[in-house]
């Protein structure tokens, strides 16, 4: 918050700022929703303190009114400049920590994506995503439990991802569907299956927040990643990706989705070796990974029937992140 005390400016100047700030936040006080009087009070409170802490000028609130304008302009029903901007400042990735408390053990959430659809199709145990989207092979497997160690039958896994030219199935214009689907797992917990090994690609960076990201030296690419959304009764939905070991994008990836525990070792296998399901690869290379997953209960859950969610955001099936 603002100092009321700062001495670099007079007190009578110190004081109308203040009164101002007071004057607004008063306005609010008889919101009926507390929840909303809460953000509101909240919101102005913070964004009069930044204002008076950088002392803003005029011809800088103009701009910012202006690249504000742009984002909207930019932003239709493929693509949501909003929610690239809340994710370059990290406030996606904090509304997610936020909202996912820490559990031990658990598999740790991260950002959900833009990228989500709900009719990706259903594979069996050990079948391929990729439906011919262009990359190497990768054999993905694990086991589903609960933080006590116990195995999560019959959940529900989503997994997604980006082709080897750097982008998902939505971004084509082709109606294809590919490097995406859904599988459950079996009585002991275990999954697997083909997909793609992960390869980084950029977030859109031809509009107002790319502009921004090059003004302030920032790269926009994110680091190499598969998504998963994993549900199951009684469990908290976790969104999350894991990522791929030794990328030197780990540590700048433009959206701040990469924790460490979600870093995994996907181990390249020479041409030749044979396949965990005995699939002919031919004379291609081929990675393998193993992502083990830790559901958290669902401490929201009133009764044990009641079911996961998928965020409202998976509705916005192609836009950029």
């Amino acid at each position: 918050m603002a100092d009321d005390n700062r001495t670099d400016i007079s007190a009578e100047q110190n004081g109308r700022e203040r009164a101002l700030t007071d004057k607004v936040l008063a306005s609010f006080a008889d919101t009926p929703d507390p929840r909303l009087r809460e953000l509101l009070t909240g919101l102005t409170e913070h964004l009069h303190a930044f204002i008076r802490e950088v002392r803003l000028t005029e011809d800088e609130w103009t701009t910012a009114i202006e690249f504000l304008t742009e984002v909207g302009h930019i932003t239709d029903d493929r693509r949501q400049e909003f929610i690239l901007l809340s994710d370059v400042f990290g406030a996606s990735m904090q509304t997610v920590t936020v909202n996912n408390e820490a559990i031990a053990g658990e598999t740790e959430s991260t950002v959900f994506g833009p990228f989500f659809v709900d009719d990706a199709p259903a594979i069996e145990s050990g079948g391929d995503i990729s439906q011919g989207a262009p990359g190497q092979a990768c054999w993905v497997e694990g086991t589903v439990t609960d933080i006590a160690g116990d195995p999560v039958a019959n959940a529900r896994i989503e997994v997604w991802e980006a082709d080897d030219d750097g982008f998902y199935d939505v971004q084509y214009s082709d109606g294809r569907v590919a490097a995406r689907g859904h599988l459950f797992s079996d009585d002991n917990g275990k999954f697997a299956f083909w997909g793609l090994t992960p390869t980084p690609y950029p977030i859109p960076f031809d509009g107002p927040v790319g502009r921004m990201l090059d003004a302030a030296g920032r790269s926009p690419m994110r680091a190499s990643h598969l998504h998963f959304m994993v549900a199951a009764e009684g469990k908290r939905t976790l969104i999350t990706h894991i990522f791929v070991r030794g990328d030197e994008l780990l540590e700048r990836d433009s959206v701040f989705g990469v924790k460490d525990s979600l870093v995994k070792d996907f181990v390249e296998q020479p041409a030749g070796t044979p396949a965990p399901d005995g699939r002919d690869l031919g004379e291609n290379t081929w990675s393998r990974v193993e992502f083990d997953i830790v559901l958290a209960p669902d401490r929201r859950a009133n009764d044990a029937g009641a079911q996961p969610t998928v965020p409202s955001s998976a509705v916005q099936a192609s836009l950029p992140n």
